[in-house]
């Protein structure tokens, strides 16, 4: 049959199972700051030329004068 699992074989594969998931760990934990200034930097675009959009929107339409006979 098999050979029986001792404590040390149980705890260098929890060890080896454990580096690996604090280095994707560290990996994930430096990517929201990222996000979070695109995220921002989008946003502002989008107001930035909604903005733009409306001044000029403003600027071209015409003038309807409605008067009362």
């Amino acid at each position: 049959m098999s050979e029986r699992v001792s404590l040390n074989d149980i705890e260098s594969k929890m060890r080896e199972v454990g580096g690996s998931a604090q280095s994707t760990v560290g990996a994930t934990v430096s990517a929201p700051p990222v996000v979070a200034g695109g995220a921002v930097a989008g946003a502002l675009v989008l107001a930035a030329i909604y903005l733009l959009g409306r001044r000029r929107g403003r600027k071209e339409a015409p003038v309807l004068e409605i008067r009362r006979i």
